[in-house]
């Protein structure tokens, strides 16, 4: 079925008997980072306010970022990371990574803060049952961004993206730089070839031919309390970072004590242990779910599929860059130490003929995917500013359409998030009222006629008609008859 010019927004269908219930945040466009109830009810807006990700903290604090950079000078570069209160207050704020002066600007301090932070007392920033962020103190782990030279890698300048924690007041604990690892992450030589010639080159005026975004880190968190380090298994220590390069298709885990990488997956899945998993392509939001939810110890990941990583040259890649390229976007829930692939969320859970709609569930960049308490995974399907809530059952129970649109005409959300009515104190629980599923065959907008003819004919035949083969063959083809 093909897409339609008109489709509805806001939310469209709601189970409350099979949904989590809470609120759900999320960057709205350029308006500002919006909170929602499950019917879709906008509860509240902190306008202005940008979300990268936007995240909900008990208490009702809401976090973000107050500028971004003017992308003449950087990608991505938020000027701080703020938390603010229900009333809009900032009552922290951290800017203070590099002091920079851009042509036309006044000199400022930055964060330089992209696409992930952590706060002490919650492994991943999502709800999990005894694991609140701290609000009134604790650390803070943050993705930033710096530029750096490593002839090893490229002989052009590079984007570094570089893990820091910084305390209450603003004091870099920690800084990991993972140029400085290169060794480690397992590119043979023909990524190595490609890298060096063009390290995924992002260009901008001052910088003369531009910038290598070679790794694009899009997620950082904590390991966390999990079930492996329990059992003895140093590289699940819970104070370890997990991260995931969408440019390299690398998920890993930092040594917090060493700096070393003690766990990865991927750039290469061709192992005897990784092949059944696939390529995972230009992934978000790799990250260990929490003690205390359905699938503790798990890696739970957005496996976008589109076009990343470096190698050999194909008809996809001419030269090697971007070389994996895949149509449609898996959710893929992984045992770290198995590589079992626990649970998935593709077109074919999603109900879609595959491969012929594969496509329907894709999202070649940003989003998501977070576990709730009952077992259910709320999933951003970023792109298309598509949010929605399934079963372990693979059921949609809930799913919410942003009308938000930004400079590029999308209506793109970067990340959601599901909290607890009890997390924002401000407001009384809402009423939870089922959104039935509209019968999309059916269903015609005012001035359309309705399905069905007016005139009909029989027309003499000689066999039944019997859906056969199509032009390309389906994913269950050949598996029936004797």
């Amino acid at each position: 079925m093909g897409h339609s010019t008109i489709y509805p927004t806001g939310a469209t269908l709601y189970n409350p008997e099979k949904a989590w219930g809470g609120y759900t945040v999320y960057q709205a466009g350029e308006e500002g980072v919006v909170l929602i109830d499950m019917n879709g009810k906008e509860v509240h807006l902190w306008k202005g306010l940008l979300g990268f990700p936007a995240k909900i903290f008990p208490g009702g604090y809401v976090l973000g970022s107050t500028g971004r950079r003017d992308p003449k000078f950087g990608i991505q570069d938020n000027v701080d990371l703020v938390q603010v209160d229900w009333e809009g207050n900032i009552v922290w704020k951290y800017n203070s990574y590099e002091h920079i002066e851009d042509p036309g600007y006044e000199p400022l301090w930055y964060a330089r803060q992209h696409h992930d932070y952590q706060r002490e007392g919650n492994p991943v920033g999502y709800y999990a049952p005894g694991l609140a962020p701290k609000t009134q103190g604790g650390k803070t782990l943050i993705l930033a961004h710096k530029n750096v030279s490593n002839p090893q890698i490229s002989d052009k300048p590079l984007l570094d993206d570089a893990i820091i924690e910084v305390d209450w007041e603003g004091n870099v604990l920690w800084e990991w730089l993972p140029n400085e690892h290169f060794e480690e992450l397992g590119f043979d030589e023909a990524a190595r070839n490609v890298l060096y010639r063009d390290p995924n080159t992002r260009s901008f005026g001052h910088l003369g031919g531009g910038v290598g975004d070679w790794l694009h880190i899009n997620s950082a968190s904590y390991v966390g309390p999990n079930r492996f380090y329990e059992a003895g298994d140093e590289r699940f220590n819970p104070d370890n970072i997990i991260w995931d390069a969408r440019e390299a298709n690398i998920i890993a885990i930092t040594d917090r004590q060493s700096g070393k990488i003690v766990w990865k997956l991927g750039p290469d899945y061709s192992s005897p242990e990784a092949k059944h998993i696939g390529t995972i392509i230009g992934q978000h939001h790799a990250h260990i779910i929490p003690q205390g939810l359905p699938g503790e110890g798990n890696l739970l990941v957005f496996d976008n599929g589109g076009w990343a990583g470096y190698g050999l040259p194909n008809p996809a890649s001419p030269y090697g860059l971007k070389h994996a390229v895949r149509d449609h976007s898996r959710v893929l829930e992984i045992d770290p130490l198995t590589l079992e692939i626990v649970w998935q969320y593709t077109s074919a859970e999603a109900g879609f003929s595959v491969p012929t709609d594969s496509y329907k569930f894709y999202s070649p960049y940003i989003s998501s995917a977070q576990r709730l308490p009952n077992g259910n995974t709320l999933i951003t399907e970023g792109s298309n500013g598509r949010l929605f809530e399934v079963t372990a059952e693979h059921e949609l129970v809930w799913e919410y359409i942003s009308p938000y649109k930004d400079g590029r005409n999308t209506n793109m959300v970067y990340r959601s998030y599901r909290v607890p009515y009890q997390w924002v104190p401000q407001l009384e629980k809402p009423e939870e009222v089922a959104i039935e599923a509209i019968d999309v065959s059916a269903y015609r907008v005012p001035g359309a006629a309705p399905k069905g003819s007016e005139s009909v004919v029989n027309v003499e035949t000689t066999l039944p008609f019997v859906e056969g083969a199509a032009c390309v063959a389906t994913s269950d083809e050949g598996k029936q008859g004797g």
